[in-house]
């Protein structure tokens, strides 16, 4: 691990994946203030209070209109990565970030909440992007034994983003009728930082090499990533890469859809995708409040047990980045899934007992615990790591597209059913999540391969063997690629 590649992954999952997480739970604290504007900015409008129903649509619309975006951004991942390039395209979202912010915090100066409900939609745009190009962004540029571990930090950040509008929204802090403004406001302080910061460092090599076609540019970039003037493996297995890819060209989301030699991939980022996100994370989180007041505690106090909760996530979440190079990808995800089913279902028989019951309200805390702690090791962080893996440079784009695609709507598509498979099934909802945690679990045993400490054709050739194609063996390729600067060097002085 050197300096400048560290730097890169921090400020990138600082200024980008940190406010996904923070605007996940920024409105969660602040929402009676929040609705109270509302209703005063009606008022003073048409000199009548808000209709409870109105109010009710406004508010479901401030907290959708965030998952919503995301889809809208996550379907400009292909366009803006391929022709923007990866440090581009974060450098340009930003400007998203930083103009929701400023509409967000001067709302209340304003007297509009539309722009509120707009801005929802703004930052979910960013986020949308954020959380599709962090990840590709710092994957292209970390060495094969790194990845998984720098693949993590952007969801790491996720978590400190989150931890930390819970944090800043306790009503000791800013979560309060003269604090709310500014908290929405903060989001715009690490876009800032990162719009100032990473133009000084390097665009993804393989972008740079595979798709700019610029040797020198790509063979500096890594020279400056690795520490080392040496880098003519890596350029070498860039040029595998693309003379492998050579007559697919770029791939499109219907061409990613169309084509045999990449079925299981897509496949797999579909279900880790969607398994990520019905498996229920957010109906947990949702249904922890009632659980800890059912448990006995206090309501003035539940808002401090949800920021344990949040900094018990954060702490599982980095222990992810340290232990995902030595565990691998695969046991994580389903250590992750295995738990997470089996705290749903212990969860479902602890609320339909624990009015018979008296320990277990008990239960249901330490299931909601293990649950989070089961998320955070394996199928939060891990699908987007697979996303970069098991695609190569030409299919990539598309595929983060695609996955993105799924994690926003399946995230958009809990929130908007949870409530009403609540108010049906009560604590039998988990059930349901139970099952997708085992099916998810399942198909990740039988289907998706390991990929710790192998290179991206090594994956390549693993996953072909499975869609039944073959591709040209890399002695054959090695043979009539480009020689880097170094090769030509040996070569020369060889001959002599």
């Amino acid at each position: 691990m050197t300096l400048p590649l560290a730097l890169v992954a921090l400020i990138s999952a600082f200024g980008s994946s940190f406010q996904y997480g923070y605007n996940v739970s920024v409105i969660n604290s602040p929402a009676p203030y929040m609705q109270d504007f509302y209703n005063k900015t009606y008022l003073d409008r048409t000199g009548t209070p808000m209709d409870g129903s109105f109010q009710t649509l406004l508010w479901s619309l401030t907290v959708s209109m965030f998952p919503l975006g995301g889809l809208f951004g996550s379907l400009m991942v292909w366009p803006m990565v391929n022709n923007c390039g990866r440090k581009g395209t974060l450098l340009i979202n930003n400007l998203f970030s930083i103009a929701a912010a400023i509409l967000m915090g001067t709302s209340e100066l304003a007297k509009t909440f539309e722009v509120i409900i707009l801005s929802r939609v703004v930052m979910g745009i960013f986020a949308g992007l954020a959380s599709n190009v962090v990840p590709m962004f710092l994957g292209e540029m970390s060495p094969k034994n790194l990845r998984g571990a720098i693949g993590v930090v952007p969801q790491l950040f996720i978590t400190i983003g989150i931890l930390s509008a819970q944090i800043l929204g306790l009503n000791s802090i800013l979560g309060n009728a003269k604090g709310w403004p500014v908290l929405l406001g903060l989001t715009g302080i690490p876009s800032l930082i990162q719009l100032l910061t990473l133009p000084f460092f390097p665009e993804s090599p393989r972008y740079l090499l595979i798709q700019k076609g610029n040797e020198e540019q790509a063979r500096r970039a890594l020279q400056r990533l690795r520490g080392r003037e040496d880098v003519d493996d890596e350029i070498q297995e860039m040029y595998q890469e693309d003379r492998s890819e050579k007559e697919e060209g770029q791939f499109s989301v219907l061409s990613l859809f169309t084509f045999k030699g990449l079925r299981w991939q897509l496949i797999s980022i579909i279900v880790m995708m969607a398994g990520q996100q019905l498996s229920g994370v957010n109906g947990v989180f949702y249904y922890a409040d009632r659980i800890f007041e059912s448990a006995g505690v206090a309501s003035s106090s539940i808002q401090y047990v949800t920021v344990s909760i949040g900094a018990i996530n954060v702490v599982m979440t980095l222990l992810a980045v340290f232990i995902v190079e030595s565990l691998g990808r695969r046991i994580l995800l389903l250590a992750g899934f295995l738990l997470c089913s089996a705290s749903c279902a212990i969860l479902t028989l602890a609320l339909n007992l624990q009015n018979t019951v008296s320990w277990m309200s008990y239960l249901s805390i330490v299931c909601v615990i293990a649950y989070i702690i089961g998320h955070a090791i394996g199928p939060s962080p891990i699908p987007a790591v697979m996303i970069t893996e098991m695609f190569l440079q030409s299919s990539r784009p598309a595929a983060f597209m695609v996955g993105g695609s799924v994690h926003w709507l399946s995230n958009f598509t809990v929130g908007l059913v949870f409530l009403y498979m609540e108010a049906g099934l009560g604590p039998y909802s988990f059930l349901i999540f139970c099952a997708i945690c085992v099916a998810t679990m399942l198909y990740i045993f039988f289907v998706v391969p390991e990929t710790k400490n192998k290179t991206f054709m090594e994956i390549n050739r693993i996953m072909a063997k499975r869609n039944k194609v073959e591709i040209q063996e890399s002695k054959e390729l090695k043979d009539s690629y480009p020689l880097g600067k170094q090769e030509e060097k040996k070569a020369l002085s060889s001959s002599e």
